[in-house]
């Protein structure tokens, strides 16, 4: 009994960690004005929600967000920032301005709904256990769902990559011509 009980507790634990991770790293993405810094911390943010998932049971999910985002999409992210051009300032550097602490109000007020709806939402229903099916969180069931009932989501996302990237280029073509080159509208 011991055992189980020490086993719960390293789980809360790294549930609040993780947690607490997730929440400052959030934080840090819309409140750094250096775009490289928010994208590092936007990794850290990916990082910490697969722990979450780890805790969850779906190591699939997990996976797929390490390798997936916090991998491949954030690497082409950190490529398009570099490209469009080095920004010299660091964060935080001359405090805290009005827009991060409108994101750290924003934020507050973001989680304090949360936390309303799920209490006045669960009323009992989170103590209770739902029969989930074995194939719930595979491979195979998750690339159903995004491909019979999330299907326009799903490719809706990969045009939005697409044109970020090609957005990207194109700033990053534009910012590295001289003013002579540039048209004046």
């Amino acid at each position: 009994m011991l055992i189980a009980s020490a086993g719960n507790v390293l789980v809360w634990i790294v549930w609040i960690v993780a947690a607490f991770a997730c929440l400052g790293s959030g934080i840090a993405v819309v409140s750094f004005s250096n775009p490289f810094y928010s994208a590092l911390a936007l990794i850290g943010n990916l990082g910490s929600l697969a722990v979450l998932y780890l805790l969850l049971n779906a190591e699939f999910v997990a996976a797929a967000q390490v390798l997936v985002y916090a991998g491949a999409v954030m690497v082409m992210f950190l490529f398009v920032i570099a490209y469009i051009g080095p920004r010299t300032e660091s964060p935080w550097m001359g405090g805290p301005s009005w827009q991060a602490a409108g994101a750290v109000l924003a934020a507050g007020a973001l989680l304090v709904e949360i936390v309303v709806v799920i209490g006045l939402k669960a009323s009992g229903h989170l103590a209770h256990s739902e029969h989930v099916d074995r194939t719930f969180g595979t491979p195979a069931y998750i690339g159903r769902l995004f491909l019979t009932d999330h299907l326009l989501a799903f490719e809706i996302t990969s045009i939005v990559l697409l044109v970020a990237a090609i957005g990207g280029v194109i700033l990053g073509a534009h910012s590295r011509r001289s003013p002579e080159e540039v048209p004046s509208l």
